[in-house]
């Protein structure tokens, strides 16, 4: 394989791309939008540096990896920044709770609420290394491309009751509510209901307090220009504000990529970082792609998400970094957000505070958030958000207000928001979907779409709808999977 294309430049094709590039293969990233990033796109407004998300940066080895494959550095292109806590943890009856890798802190705070839960919850991280090094570790960036590869990890699935839910397993370890949903909330992040995401999903406790949690410094925008930049200097060449229109099928192998301007770029593979719906709905030339848009339309997807942008004058040195909100209701909640497609007035918020570790995203003496609610997708929750997003706004303006900073609306310079129909617009998200396909054990590994097509043998796949899954280290190591079939 001399040259490739890639469709899409979020985390996981960009990595997929400097993988390539790195090995020699001319590599070409078509991206629709006007700026790099995918879903870690980012706005400048009235002074304020504004992420789209993601912004929990973990596992930084697998990014430094991809700088290592031409003997560089990470540190070249991006300054990354401790965060600590990773999370501070707010509920509406007044208990707070931090969550870090300081263990004498940590099981302070965990005594505090419960003392019989410390010895359970070191019982919870002997679990989480275990699926950690079955889960992650060996099969996170191994690409499961027969019902055999599948069958192969069984035994250490079923030896870590992967049929069974994130929070049914933390249930096991500890008993307090509070404590509960402290160490099952983190599926959210990646798509997945805790009550029935599987129980693989709690690696990503190891995981957290092996590699602790990070910010690149200047915003998750910067660690893409830095791999922007990285990929660049490698040779690659990224075409921006073109979107795919098609990928031509010539004797049953992917030929070429055809853009909206007209251009065509011939390849010896394809690949695309886009949704797999879309993906597939791109196909020419062959009845694979309206066969497999068909039938990923009949999966399960992830809900979406509404994130409210602001910047405020002056700072509020009492928000940490990141914040999770809980609500009055949580198995309710998940139950209206991902069953019964109804928007919550009580919703829960992952809030990013970015000015609270670097002052250069906002103007001097301000500050930058964001709050981000999980809300159903499209297809359980049609609802007009042209309507109803300024006044699910101020629903999440009343919950800041009310239990962090009281003066908010005061102190508001600047404020937009991001509502499901931008997904689906923006990023031709299948349902307004914020992670693809939902993260269940019948969805995972072989389940997903895999990482090259059953069908079209030069067809490859990249990204939160492959294996393994949503986040940074996901699509990062969905991209050494796909990679190391491409270049094979």
């Amino acid at each position: 394989m001399k040259s490739a294309i890639v469709i899409g430049s979020g985390f996981g094709g960009l990595a997929l791309a400097i993988r390539l590039q790195s090995a020699g293969v001319q590599t070409t990233i078509v991206e629709a939008r006007d700026k790099p990033g995918g879903r870690a796109y980012y706005w400048e407004r009235d002074g304020h540096v504004f992420d789209a998300g993601p912004t929990v940066i973990t596992d930084p080895e697998c990014l430094q990896r991809l700088w290592q494959l031409s003997g560089q550095d990470i540190s070249r292109d991006v300054d990354l920044l401790p965060v600590t806590p990773f999370y501070a943890l707010d509920w509406p009856d007044g208990t707070r709770f931090d969550y870090t890798n300081d263990d004498e802190s940590l099981f302070a705070s965990i005594a505090r609420l419960n003392p019989a839960d410390v010895e359970g919850y070191k019982r919870f991280l002997v679990y989480s290394e275990g699926v950690f090094r079955e889960g992650y570790l060996k099969l996170g960036t191994k690409a499961f491309e027969s019902i055999g590869d599948m069958l192969k990890a069984a035994p250490a699935l079923a030896r870590y009751q992967a049929w069974r839910s994130v929070y049914s397993i933390v249930s096991k370890f500890v008993q307090e509510e509070h404590l509960r949903q402290a160490l099952s909330f983190h599926t959210l992040l990646v798509g997945g209901n805790p009550m029935t995401c599987s129980s693989i999903y709690a690696l990503i406790h190891k995981l957290e307090r092996d590699g602790g949690v990070w910010f690149a410094k200047g915003g998750t925008n910067r660690l893409v220009a830095g791999m922007v930049a990285l990929f660049e200097r490698l040779g690659g060449t990224l075409r921006l504000g073109d979107p795919a229109v098609a990928i031509e099928v010539e004797n049953g192998r992917a030929a070429a990529v055809r853009t909206a301007s007209g251009w065509r770029g011939a390849a010896d593979a394809v690949a695309s970082n886009g949704d797999v719906v879309a993906s597939y709905g791109l196909i020419e030339g062959h009845p694979r792609g309206a066969a497999q848009a068909k039938s990923l339309k009949r999966k399960r997807y992830s809900p979406s998400l509404f994130v409210l942008h602001f910047g405020l004058e002056g700072t509020c040195p009492d928000v940490p970094h990141h914040m999770i909100l809980f609500g009055p209701r949580y198995r309710e909640l998940l139950g209206d957000i991902y069953d019964r497609g109804q928007l919550a007035t009580d919703p829960a918020l992952y809030l990013h505070h970015p000015t609270a570790t670097d002052t250069s995203m906002a103007p001097k003496g301000c500050s930058t958030f964001y709050a981000l609610a999980p809300v159903p997708h499209l297809g359980r929750a049609p609802v007009d958000w042209a309507v109803e997003g300024e006044r699910y706004a101020e629903v999440i303006l009343d919950t800041l207000q009310e239990r962090l900073i009281p003066d908010i609306r005061q102190r508001i310079r600047t404020r937009f928001h991001y509502a499901p129909n931008d997904f689906q617009s923006d990023l031709f998200a299948h349902l307004g979907s914020a992670f693809s396909l939902e993260p269940v054990l019948w969805q995972s590994a072989w389940f997903r779409t895999h990482n090259r097509d059953d069908v079209i043998p030069n067809l490859y796949f990249v990204g939160a709808g492959t294996h393994p899954g949503a986040g940074i280290p996901g699509v990062v190591g969905s991209a050494e999977a796909t990679a190391g079939l491409m270049l094979a």
